[in-house]
């Protein structure tokens, strides 16, 4: 079997190269890779081209544009990764007969409520980048090609920054920290996303029934206060140097740190259809993000 992945050095980009290794021969590109074969999406024809070259039974999606509040300056470009090349590689992908995999959002819904989303709930986005994820979602399913898109939130890893290594910094550095409350999801790691990809790709390829549309996130719930107070209990527990006080960690509204794009309050995303669909288990947010501080922390 022949992989082409798109997006090699991003979070889950760099976890998929060793997660679907087992799958296959891996063709690893990144937006900047040189040679002939081209992975910028930027140009969505060089695309086409690297795709009928490499002539691959799965293409694999981890490249995006994933700054939320930049997307807001720049829709045009933001289209252009998020829907406009996605929908190059459904379109070739659907002529070869490929699967294609592909990376979703939270931010497709509109954040109302409390109640956990299905797949099948009504998307609103309320941002650029949401409704660039979305369009991107609407012309994969609309080209044919055999597919699985999964629609995550809050993702993490050991490699690079992210809000843990953030909050440990300013942790060690402050008297007191504020951070936000009111928005609820599920941390997931990199590692997961990628280690689900391979084995939901396996199943639904000898299963063609099972492609579609599929949440991904860990188990469990958090704001953004619940998860810093975990990584920095976590990281006081074991010695490391955090000069912050339990008790002055404050917990505020998402209004008190305004910012271009408007985020989801409520980012639940309900995982039932694909642990039934696969037979996976989802392990609990915590799990993940413990496995992550250890790497980061040693």
């Amino acid at each position: 079997m022949k992989i082409l992945l798109f997006g090699k050095n991003g979070q889950v980009g760099w976890e998929l190269q060793r997660a679907l290794a087992p799958l296959g021969e891996v063709v690893a590109l990144d937006f900047d890779s040189p040679g002939p074969l081209s992975g910028n999406f930027a140009k969505p024809l060089s695309l086409a081209a690297t795709v009928r070259t490499v002539r691959p039974d799965v293409i694999v999606n981890a490249a995006a544009h994933t700054a939320v509040d930049k997307a807001e300056n720049e829709p045009a470009l933001a289209l252009a990764l998020n829907a406009e090349a996605p929908a190059v590689l459904a379109q070739e992908a659907a002529e070869l007969g490929a699967w294609l995999a592909h990376y979703s959002t939270d931010y497709v819904f509109d954040g109302s409520g409390d109640a956990a989303r299905t797949e099948d709930a009504p998307t609103g986005p309320l941002s650029v980048y949401g409704r660039s994820k979305l369009a991107g979602e609407d012309a994969i399913r609309a080209s044919g090609c055999r597919h699985l898109i999964l629609r995550t939130s809050w993702v993490y890893a050991a490699r690079g920054g992210n809000f843990a290594r953030t909050m440990l910094r300013l942790a060690a550095e402050r008297d007191k920290l504020t951070v936000i409350d009111d928005q609820i999801g599920a941390p997931t790691g990199a590692d997961l996303l990628a280690d689900l990809t391979s084995l939901m790709l396996r199943s639904a390829m000898q299963r063609p029934e099972l492609a579609g549309t599929y949440h991904a996130v860990a188990a469990g719930e958090t704001s953004w206060h619940g998860y810093a107070r975990f990584v920095i209990e976590w990281a006081r527990q074991r010695g490391h140097a955090i000069k912050v006080p339990a008790d002055a960690i404050a917990a505020v509204p998402t209004t008190a740190f305004p910012t271009p794009a408007k985020r989801p309050l409520n980012s639940r995303l309900d995982t039932g259809k694909l642990r039934a669909a696969f037979g996976l288990h989802l392990p609990h947010w915590q799990v993940g993000v413990e496995r992550m501080l250890s790497e980061v922390l040693g």
